[in-house]
């Protein structure tokens, strides 16, 4: 491996150490860099097009995932800010099922039209689909779009607007519109409250948007070298799975990205399977970086990856009954420099005006530096509104943790 300045360099070699895909992968992510002074609409745009998606989960004991990746990197900033961005009826970003529901640029949308078709073909080929059982459905919600304009699900009546079910309460309005989201017949008008508001296409996109037909090819080879370059370096299922497309068609893809000289395929000893690195990747010498990762966080998000990277293996155990969790519940990595050294689990209680530390763990074999996480954490409680952070005790790193707060003051 060569370096062309003192601090940073090209991937230029077949072989790359463990250490060093590490650090290529973190870079590649955004991390290592100067935080900004301030954080502003352009540092978020910047970020967000980096990424390319921001995965959105509705779990909000501690903060709702899509703000968590920016935060990351950027350090606090307004979340109102991105509020503005992403919620938009007709702003600089969509959403779509793009890794899972996503935040995405508007100009992507062609992209995935491609899914959209498939999505709508294999509800025509299935006589048994709730689809294609409910075709009067999704007709009438089409016609109400389009005679009412954008609107939410709640929003919408209906005698079929009956809530079913313990965990979702989806009812047919909901699901119908959900059907004809995934097909593209109906897209995001922004969201209020959080809640998705739906509209015809023509009601929110661009003509430019409207009229861009990308074929399934060009479509796979843009997504699969925004993959290459979001990830840095990674393994075909690595670079599949960022936004969730088969290995078949993404070892075609790097196929001809490789003929191109777009990616480069190299060696990391210990991956077992094919890896690739794209041209723009960036090794540095060192990442400085101090953060915690949202369970959705694209450096965490494939579990096999974050354990081939890091030696972590992270599962979520949101949906795992109490007795059963092994850290807690919704547990987020704990990032320094290059390795992810520990995990906690947080609830901002904004009742008492806490952040609450429900457990906390040292990952074996890493060093953690406590008070550079206590200083993370009551940064953290400061951007959340919250004025303390207290740790209930629980996991092998809570003793030192609360030690360290109770020394910061």
């Amino acid at each position: 491996m060569t370096v062309a300045s003192a601090s940073v360099g090209r991937v230029v070699k077949s072989v790359v150490s463990p250490a060093q895909a590490r650090r290529i992968a973190l870079a590649a992510q955004g991390f290592g860099g100067v935080p900004p002074t301030v954080v502003g609409t352009r540092q978020l745009n910047l970020a967000i097009d980096r990424l390319g998606i921001v995965q959105i989960d509705s779990v909000n004991v501690f903060e709702r995932s899509h703000y968590l990746p920016l935060y990351a990197r950027l350090g606090a900033y307004d979340r109102t800010l991105l509020d503005r961005l992403t919620f938009a009826a007709k702003g600089r970003y969509t959403e779509y099922w793009a890794h899972e529901a996503a935040f995405l640029p508007v100009a992507a949308w062609p992209l995935w039209r491609w899914k959209m078709r498939e999505y709508r073909d294999g509800y025509d080929r299935d006589d048994s689909s709730w689809a294609a059982a409910n075709q009067p459905m999704l007709q009438w919600l089409l016609d109400e779009l389009r005679t009412s304009g954008p609107l939410p699900a709640s929003a919408i009546e209906h005698d079929s607007n009956v809530r079913r079910g313990p965990w979702w309460g989806w009812s047919d309005v909901k699901r119908g519109l959900e059907v004809l989201f995934r097909t593209g017949d109906v897209v995001s008008a922004g969201r209020t409250r959080f809640e998705r508001t739906y509209a015809l296409p023509e009601q929110v996109l661009p003509g430019e948007i409207l009229d861009a037909e990308v074929s399934k090819a060009d479509a796979h080879r843009a997504l699969v070298e925004h993959a290459t370059r979001a990830h840095g370096i990674g393994t075909v299922s690595d670079i599949a799975d960022y936004f969730r497309l088969k290995v078949a068609d993404t070892t075609t893809a790097l196929r001809e990205l490789d003929d191109e000289g777009v990616v480069q395929r190299v060696e990391v000893p210990g991956w077992k399977r094919p890896t690739f690195v794209h041209r723009d990747a960036r090794l540095p010498r060192r990442i400085e970086a101090d953060a915690l990762l949202s369970p959705f966080d694209p450096v965490v998000w494939e579990r096999p990856r974050a354990e081939r990277l890091f030696g972590f293996h992270y599962r979520i155990e949101i949906y795992t009954p109490q007795p059963k969790r092994v850290f807690g519940y919704y547990v987020l990595p704990v990032l320094q420099d290059d390795a992810l050294v520990g995990r906690v689990d947080l609830k901002s209680d904004r009742q008492s005006g806490v952040l609450r530390v429900q457990a906390a763990w040292h990952e074996a074999g890493q060093t953690v530096e406590v008070e550079r996480l206590a200083g993370l954490l009551r940064r953290t409680a400061q951007w959340q509104g919250l004025g303390d952070v207290e740790v209930t005790g629980r996991g092998d790193l809570a003793p030192a943790l609360a030690s360290a707060l109770r020394a910061g003051g």
